[in-house]
């Protein structure tokens, strides 16, 4: 992961552990649940940036007897553990609070705060959320945004982005929810606009969640960088065929490669071991990202 990715983390722990404190001071002197709600949003987006930041700093822990292709993986493990965070803690409060409210209204006392905490909150998440932005655009390239999330290998980055946004949203829905009330004067509408704000966070739960489990599980590289591997190898003038190219990210920046090739029959075992060192070497260099290479011989597969 990149410092700049590193640093979106930091920034988005640094805007959330002070406006989750703000937020939980306007809710408890107002009684607003739509308030509240936002402070326990903000204090799950607070635990989930640790948490992210332990699993990069796990993901670091060099190669053992134990894990030899080291521990790139516990990146996904907790970005995963992140997302059924969000659920479970963020939405369940989020929705109880607001259906607790509905059942029983109180008019907020003093929602002037609630407007000055919630128009801060903006700043601050507006802020973060940017800075995520140009992050995720820059990780991005030339790909559209839906697209780059389903291909980006390192969840960290768009993990932060969907939680700035889901906050932002929260805070309109929160601003919009605390207003009604104040001017109809039926509290209904601040608990609506907490089980509102339970489900977005349940609803960005669960797409984090989709995606970050199929790195878990073992996603291939980009098809980019597949077709990169099999044009080198195709080009070497001792390889008559390549029959298979398995490829699976061990880490956002740690690729695992397994290359079945049919060499020229007329090669000495000699000759082959040059060819397969020449051919790792060149491939490590094009692709960085690409750590180990097995690369074992068979015979042409006709299919």
């Amino acid at each position: 992961m990149s410092a700049s990715s590193k640093k979106t983390i930091y920034a988005a722990l640094a805007g959330n552990s002070l406006i989750s404190i703000t937020k939980f001071v306007a809710a408890f002197m107002t009684g607003s649940s739509a308030m509240f709600s936002e402070g326990i949003h903000s204090l799950v987006d607070t635990g989930n940036q640790i948490l992210l930041l332990y699993g990069l700093k796990r993901a670091k822990k060099p190669a053992d007897k134990q894990f030899p292709f080291g521990h790139g993986k516990e990146v996904y493990f907790w970005s995963f553990v992140v997302a059924i965070l969000i659920f479970a803690v963020g939405a369940g409060i989020s929705i109880y609070e607001g259906i607790k409210h509905v059942l029983h209204p109180e008019i907020s006392r003093d929602p002037f705060i609630n407007y000055i905490v919630i128009g801060l909150a903006m700043i601050f998440e507006g802020a973060a959320w940017y800075f995520a932005l140009q992050e995720f655009s820059r990780a991005k390239g030339k790909w559209g945004y839906i697209e780059a999330v389903k291909r980006s290998k390192d969840p960290t980055i768009f993990v932060v982005l969907f939680e700035d946004s889901a906050a932002l949203l929260g805070l309109v829905i929160a601003f919009l929810g605390i207003l009604l009330s104040q001017l109809t004067g039926n509290a209904v509408y601040d608990g609506i606009a907490s089980i509102l704000i339970g489900l977005i966070l349940g609803g960005t739960a669960i797409w984090l969640a989709y995606e970050t489990k199929s790195l878990l599980i073992g996603e291939s590289a980009n098809p980019k960088i597949v077709d990169g591997i099999r044009k080198l190898a195709t080009a070497h003038p001792s390889i008559n065929h390549i029959n298979e190219i398995l490829t699976m990210h061990m880490g956002p920046d740690f690729i695992l490669a397994n290359i079945s090739v049919d060499f020229s029959d007329s090669l000495q075992a000699g000759e082959i071991e040059k060819t397969v060192a020449l051919l790792d070497t060149k491939i490590k260099k094009k692709f960085p990202s690409v750590k180990r290479i097995f690369i074992e011989a068979e015979a042409r597969r006709f299919r």
